[in-house]
């Protein structure tokens, strides 16, 4: 019983040293890894103007189907007497 008592100490006094605060080199090491802050800005206007490009593209794209569909749709829509009237189906 005492061994494991002084496995779970050993252990545990393991584990605070290696959670230290004071640990510069990671701190250091996690700052130097970012991405500077123009970087950061010059990323973002790149991805809003891919999507402003992109929603520009869509909306002739369905401009362009809405044309297509409005020349090729010569069938007539029905009346409101015809709409109601689904015993028929």
């Amino acid at each position: 019983m005492k061994k494991l008592v002084f496995v779970a100490v050993g252990i545990s006094a393991f584990g605070l040293a290696a959670c230290s605060s004071s640990n510069q080199d990671s701190v250091n090491n996690a700052e130097v890894n970012q991405p500077a802050a123009e970087d950061l800005n010059a990323l973002s206007n790149e991805a809003a103007s891919d999507a402003n490009a992109e929603a520009a593209a869509l909306g002739n794209q369905q401009a362009q189907l809405n044309s297509e569909n409005a020349a090729a749709d010569d069938t007539t829509n029905p009346t409101d007497e015809q709409e109601q009237n689904v015993s028929g189906m």
